[in-house]
């Protein structure tokens, strides 16, 4: 497996050509955890849900057992369910069937859609990172995928990336395919206009929330999506 995109380097006039695509619904917000969901977290996403709309909310722990792991998710999980917010787990085929989530999110590395598929049935939204390849996007989609996420869009501090992909491969996803697609990536309420404009479906937000105050930040953005 390379970086390189197998289908060759999107055209520099593309974005020029293709723009957001009006009969496509309103981009919505998907909120993805800090690491450390432990202590007064509950409250804190609690006041980021009621601040303003939330269409998904992603369960991202690293370097715990399943068992913390289930037991940090249950009152957030919870909360989800009672704001009628996706509750969509991180990496773990395994840790999402446990909790009965409504989806999972996989990374390259993480599994197959179609395993997934097998393990949670039909209903469950199965997510796919594809950073900055349109093939890996094509290859989700052909595997059962429910969305595909391209990024890192911009510096972020809250995981390491290696892949900046131009916001013209929204609008080359959105103009060709149905599937929606999440942006991912350093995105803030200052620089988020493009991707919505692009065609991006979610905006996939971590830091921007968490790093200061959450429910002002979910205003600002609710801002941008309107």
């Amino acid at each position: 497996m390379t970086d390189e995109d197998p289908l060759g380097p999107l055209d520099p006039g593309f974005g020029a050509r293709f723009t957001r695509d009006i009969r496509r619904p309103p981009c919505q917000l998907y909120l993805i955890s800090p690491l450390d969901v432990g202590g007064g977290f509950a409250e804190r996403l609690a006041r980021a849900l009621d601040a303003g709309p939330v269409a998904a909310f992603q369960f991202r722990v690293k370097h715990v057992d399943q068992h913390e792991a289930a037991r940090l998710a249950e009152p957030i999980q919870r909360l989800c369910a009672d704001r009628d917010v996706a509750f969509i787990v991180n990496d773990s085929i395994a840790l999402a069937k446990r909790l009965g989530a409504d989806g999972v999110h996989l990374g390259q590395d993480d599994g197959d859609p179609r395993e997934a598929r097998a393990a949670l049935g039909p209903d469950v939204q199965v997510g796919v990172t594809c950073h900055d390849s349109r093939h890996f996007a094509m290859e989700a989609g052909e595997a059962g995928a429910d969305y595909v996420a391209f990024g890192a869009f911009y510096p972020t501090t809250t995981k390491e990336t290696r892949h900046r992909p131009d916001p013209s491969i929204l609008s080359w996803w959105s103009a060709l395919f149905e599937m929606p697609a999440v942006a991912i990536g350093g995105i803030t309420p200052a620089n988020a206009a493009p991707l919505v404009a692009a065609g991006a479906d979610f905006l996939a937000v971590s830091d921007a929330v968490w790093g200061g105050d959450e429910a002002a930040a979910i205003r600002a953005f609710a801002d941008v999506l309107t």
